[in-house]
C-alpha cells in the first residue's frame, strides 16, 4: 500500500520496532529519541543517522506498518483474478489479520488520538496507508469491465471504508458485544453488493 517501498536494513527495522513500543506506551508527545534508542538497543546518534527527527521517525514507522499490512492483506497473489474472488480475499484477509493484530489496533488508536494535536500524523497515515490502498483497488476495479462500475474509485472507497468501519467498531472501539457480526457475513454482504452491479 506504500508508494515507493522503503528499503530497510536490519538496524532500521530494529529502531522502528523500538519506536513502536515507545509510541504505544507513551504516546507521540511522551516519546523521545533517547527513549527510542534505549528501547531499540542502539545509540542516540544511530537513531539520528536513520531518522532526522521524531516526526520523520513516526512517518517512517507508519510507512513500515503500511508495507507490513499490505503484505498481510494482499499476500503473494496481489489483485489478480476474477473480481468476486479478489474482493473476498482482500476483505477477508484485511479483517482476519487486523482483528488479530493488537499492536496494529493500538497504533490506529494512537494515530487517531494524537492527530488532533498533531494533524501531520493523521495526514501521514492517510498518505502512506489509506490512499495507496484506495488507488490500488481503484486501478484493479478499472480493469474489470464486467462489473460495469460507473465510478471505480467511489466503489473502492465503499469497499475499503466498509471494511475499516467493521474493524473499527468491532475491535478498535470495543463494540463487538454491542453490535456483533460474524466477519464472513460482512464479507458476503459487501461482495454481493459490488457483484450485483454486473449487467444482466
Amino acid at each position: 500500500m506504500v508508494q515507493g517501498p522503503q528499503v530497510l536494513n536490519d538496524k532500521a527495522v530494529q529502531i522502528l520496532q523500538g519506536a513502536m513500543q515507545e509510541f504505544l506506551q507513551n504516546g507521540y508527545a511522551g516519546t523521545s529519541m533517547d527513549k527510542v534508542a534505549a528501547t531499540a538497543g542502539v545509540s542516540k546518534p544511530t537513531v539520528y543517522n536513520y531518522f532526522k527527527d521524531k516526526e520523520g521517525l513516526f512517518r517512517a514507522l507508519i510507512q513500515y506498518v503500511a508495507e507490513t499490512r499490505c503484505q498481510q492483506v494482499m499476500g503473494d497473489a496481489g489483485l489478480e483474478g476474477h473480481p468476486e474472488a479478489v474482493l473476498r480475499r482482500l476483505v477477508g484477509n484485511a479483517i482476519e489479520s487486523e482483528l488479530k493484530d493488537l499492536d496494529y489496533q493500538n497504533f490506529v488508536r494512537l494515530v487517531a488520538g494524537e492527530s488532533g494535536r498533531f494533524p501531520q500524523l493523521g495526514q501521514a497515515f492517510v498518505e502512506y496507508l489509506t490512499k495507496p490502498a484506495i488507488d490500488q483497488l481503484t486501478d484493479y476495479l478499472t480493469t474489470c469491465p464486467e462489473l460495469d462500475l460507473p465510478d471505480p474509485e467511489a466503489t473502492a472507497r465503499v469497499v475499503l471504508g466498509t471494511t475499516i468501519f467493521f474493524i473499527m467498531t468491532q475491535s478498535i472501539m470495543h463494540g463487538e458485544h454491542i453490535m456483533p457480526m460474524e466477519p464472513q457475513r460482512l464479507v458476503d454482504g459487501l461482495v454481493s453488493l459490488v457483484m450485483r452491479s454486473q449487467p444482466t
